[in-house]
């Protein structure tokens, strides 16, 4: 083999390994798009907790991973209606009962979260399965659960059980695939009256 051609060779081999090293940046670049519009906020919150983009885009795919195993039924007409009519029957025990009305929203948010076919068994567990469909209102349900620990505890305000009934119904209303206070409601307009700062 002449020296020509194995400086013809040594440029093509050169020139095959650049290739595959941008096709691998591109699909890396293209998979990390991918997770961070399919994750929103969580994926951030992932980073910041792993210390590591990489790190946390494997925590992100084994999500999905676990996720596609999962069983998720659309709720049936009737359940729909029938959670609807017990969300409207928390946010009116609020008014003269907070405690109560926040642990009986939590509960009813664990209850929804078991028929859509999540477990519910462990609260982190329940999380890194939602934030694979629900990530944009993850945040609402984190604090919702903060505040309701809180308030077991004896240590929450009254504006911070409203702001928590407030951070359930957003993932109830997407779990639900509805508003659980349709706008006709005089109960919407009461509750939009008192967090319109939402």
């Amino acid at each position: 083999m002449s020296g020509t051609q194995i400086a013809v060779l040594i440029v093509v081999a050169v020139i095959v390994l650049a290739v595959a090293a941008v096709a691998v940046f591109l699909g890396r670049n293209r998979s990390r798009r991918r997770l961070q519009e399919r994750f929103g906020p969580e994926y951030d919150r992932i980073v910041e907790e792993s210390g590591s983009r990489e790190a946390a885009e494997r925590e992100l795919l084994e999500r999905e991973r676990q996720h596609a195993e999962l069983t998720l039924t659309p709720l049936r007409a009737e359940s729909r209606t029938r959670y609807t009519a017990e969300w409207e029957r928390v946010q009116a025990m609020f008014i003269d009962s907070p405690v109560a009305a926040v642990a009986e929203a939590d509960e009813l948010v664990t209850q929804l979260i078991a028929e859509r076919g999540y477990p519910t068994e462990n609260y982190e567990e329940q999380l890194r399965h939602l934030s694979v469909e629900h990530a944009n209102t993850l945040g609402h349900y984190r604090d919702a659960h903060e505040i309701s620990v809180a308030s077991a505890r004896g240590e929450a305000s009254t504006e911070q059980l409203r702001k928590a009934v407030v951070h359930y119904r957003a993932l109830f209303g997407e779990l639900l695939e509805a508003d659980p206070v349709p706008p006709t409601s005089p109960a919407s307009s009461s509750e939009n009256t008192h967090t319109s700062h939402r």
